[in-house]
């Protein structure tokens, strides 16, 4: 068995599925408590529930931790002395602390049909009873320790814990002091007839070996705790230090957040464009604040700052539009920190068949000056495609802009000769020439800019939305700018 030596926490997923948030926060905070103190992050798969395995889960799990760059210092891929580190290879090992406990006279096998503990349950109902199993133990309760082990060891059969039920107390470290009754100890399994421990003996086990000094895991576990702490004495083991981290609730605030609700899995937020950094980001701030006022963290930052007295004991709500918000402060970050190439790198596979026909070069611009509207990078398609394509021209679109309905058709034709006259004129092509001639022009004709620059994105985009027209035309170009205004006038000329 590790001796402890220094701070130890793990995050010991299920592969049953997809990894999903209240997942994750339970592998940051675990994370942050050992990079914090300069201790060790170990992965575990708990995977020994083989009926609910899902195949290809392990490897989401492992890839969604290095994308969050939650890298492991033991663990699958990686290694370490206390492997293995997945359950089903571990077998040897829970049997070797399940003779233990039948050497000492706290377990015993089980037999027990389900029918028949079924049956049990339902008489207990009927009189009003809360099912125990400890309050119909078979007789095999009595048999000596001998006898145990040899069963044990040569038939495929269950063995159970034997319950000595007492009051029990422990300190939470974010629930603070918790007891409980002798009622809810019972006499759980520890290995089932096929031979595989369950999590409740087998995380005690791993714990032990691996010297886990910090448990972070959902607030549902508490409930299975009094059964916990009796292991823990039966096997004279110290138990580490608890976290029950509270639900995440839905958006509604009145349950639990489930697929119901809206959430997605990590890995399709991803894939929908959420940075990881921006994904890291929220979730350790859903149920953590430093004090202060602050909200966006790096990843160092989350390290230096993190402390276990901050994480709230009341539930945090999902929000997805705080993960947008957060989003877009990622993307803008990097954007001002690290440059336009760096964000670059972030959108790869986010591009249109469109774009990728054009240069890397041509990407860049594009994304230097659109980079500041998106929220996700999975609307880079969309808000870029007017780059890309020649947009197809949209009349109605303009009569019914709100800043242009006043305007007659022989108005807006005015205006945009006059605008393909004085675009022409620009010898240099640049934002700050093309800002000029935009500003000449609204002395010309009078307008206002919301009136003449609203003609003219639309002319040149027939898109909802654009970044600041000069800078559009001049990613653009003189030529492809002033044939789209030509060819918005034609339209106009020849609508009725």
């Amino acid at each position: 068995m590790k001796e402890n030596n220094g701070t130890v926490t793990r995050f010991a997923p299920s592969p049953t599925g997809y990894i999903h948030i209240g997942n994750v926060r339970s592998a940051i905070y675990p994370f942050l408590i050992a990079k914090k103190a300069g201790g060790r992050f170990i992965l575990r798969i708990e995977d020994t529930d083989q009926a609910r395995y899902v195949e290809g889960a392990t490897d989401l799990i492992m890839e969604t931790l290095k994308w969050l760059g939650l890298e492991w210092d033991e663990g699958p891929e990686v290694g370490g002395e206390n492997g293995p580190y997945y359950q089903s290879e571990r077998k040897e090992i829970y049997r070797k602390w399940a003779e233990k406990m039948i050497l000492s006279g706290r377990a015993y096998v089980d037999e027990t049909k389900t029918e028949e503990i079924e049956r049990m349950r339902k008489e207990d109902n009927e009189e009003k009873l809360a099912f125990l199993f400890r309050n119909h133990r078979p007789d095999s309760y009595n048999w000596d320790t001998e006898k145990t082990l040899e069963v044990f060891r040569n038939e495929k059969v269950a063995l159970r814990f034997k319950a000595e039920p007492k009051r029990r107390e422990w300190t939470d470290e974010v629930m603070g002091k918790m007891h409980a009754g002798p009622e809810v100890q019972d006499d759980i399994i520890l290995i089932k007839k096929d031979g595989m421990p369950t999590y409740n003996f087998a995380h005690i086990v791993d714990d032990a070996e691996m010297g886990v000094t910090h448990i972070a895991r959902g607030v549902e576990y508490l409930a299975s705790m009094p059964n916990y702490l009796a292991m823990y004495e039966a096997l004279e083991l110290t138990p580490p230090k608890f976290l029950s981290l509270p639900h995440i609730l839905a958006p509604s605030g009145n349950k639990k957040l489930g697929k119901r609700d809206g959430a997605k899995s990590v890995n399709e937020y991803r894939k929908d464009g959420i940075l990881p950094e921006a994904m890291l980001n929220y979730l350790a701030c859903l149920g953590w604040n430093d004090g202060t006022e602050q909200e966006i963290y790096s990843m160092e930052e989350l390290i230096e700052k993190f402390t276990i007295p901050r994480i709230q004991s009341s539930p945090a709500r999902f929000d997805e539009r705080k993960i947008l918000w957060y989003n877009g402060q990622w993307i803008r970050k990097i954007f001002q920190e690290r440059g336009v190439k760096a964000l670059y790198e972030e959108t790869r596979g986010f591009w249109s068949k469109e774009a990728l026909a054009f240069s890397e070069e041509y990407r860049l611009r594009v994304l230097s000056i659109i980079y500041d509207r998106l929220k996700t990078f999975g609307e880079i398609a969309e808000f870029t495609d007017y780059f890309f394509r020649e947009p197809e021209v949209d009349v109605v679109m303009m009569r019914e802009n709100k800043f242009l309905k006043k305007f007659s058709k022989e108005e807006i034709l005015g205006l945009l000769e006059k605008t393909e006259l004085r675009l022409a004129e620009i010898s240099e092509w640049t934002a700050e020439n093309i800002q000029t001639g935009l500003n000449e022009l609204l002395a010309e004709t009078e307008k206002k800019p919301a009136e003449l620059f609203s003609l003219i994105r639309i002319a040149i985009s027939f898109a909802p939305f654009s970044p600041a027209l000069n800078e559009t035309m001049e990613v653009l170009g003189k030529e492809r700018s002033l044939g789209r205004i030509s060819r918005a006038k034609a339209a106009i000329e020849g609508a009725e």
